[in-house]
């Protein structure tokens, strides 16, 4: 019994990816719908996204149209355009997402054009960085069953990203292509 006791632990062991951290999230599925094109539909797809900053609200548009209303979590320092690295605010002004990423962070994430030329301009003139990497991303990997959603939506807690839930990023993912412009207001 002992002997059959083991091996099944060590069954069970295997389990899971031994190559991933458990903090992370495994990328081959979002590598593989990448490589292969499968990470937009078409169907529903989204023309503009609109940020409202005082609301945390952000609007999927279709021809002009809403279809789609999705609450997020914003920088820790909400007020105000993105100065440089480290102000935690979320940028303002008119952008593009301009790559996908596979995030083993954040589930999956869509990149935002920030910094454009202009606040690379205004941040060296003030001799500091602009900072970058600003996307629209989901949850860590502590939230990936979504049961935490409630507590990160009731709080802005990224370093200057717009948050959304894993499963309005599934909807984001295959409703968005690569040049869709965002406005964050």
């Amino acid at each position: 019994m002992k002997y059959l006791l083991l091996v099944f632990s060590l069954l069970l062991a295997g389990c899971g990816d031994p190559d991933v951290p458990k903090d992370q999230y495994n990328l081959e599925e979002c590598k593989e719908e990448l490589l292969d094109a499968e990470d937009y539909t078409g169907e529903g797809g989204i023309d503009r996204i609109l940020v409202v900053k005082k609301d945390r609200k952000m609007y999927l548009l279709k021809d002009g149209k809403v279809q789609s209303t999705i609450p997020v979590s914003l920088g820790k320092n909400p007020v105000g355009h993105k100065q440089q690295q480290g102000d935690n605010k979320t940028p303002e002004g008119e952008f593009f997402i301009h790559r996908k990423l596979c995030s083993p962070k954040y589930y999956r994430s869509l990149c935002i054009s920030y910094p454009r030329p202009s606040d690379t301009a205004k941040a060296q003139a003030r001799g500091v960085n602009p900072g970058g990497a600003v996307t629209i991303h989901a949850q860590p990997k502590w939230n990936a069953d979504g049961k935490g959603d409630s507590y990160t939506l009731a709080r802005n807690w990224t370093q200057g990203c717009v948050a959304v839930t894993n499963d309005a990023m599934k909807e984001l993912w295959y409703a968005v292509r690569e040049g869709v412009p965002i406005t964050i207001r």
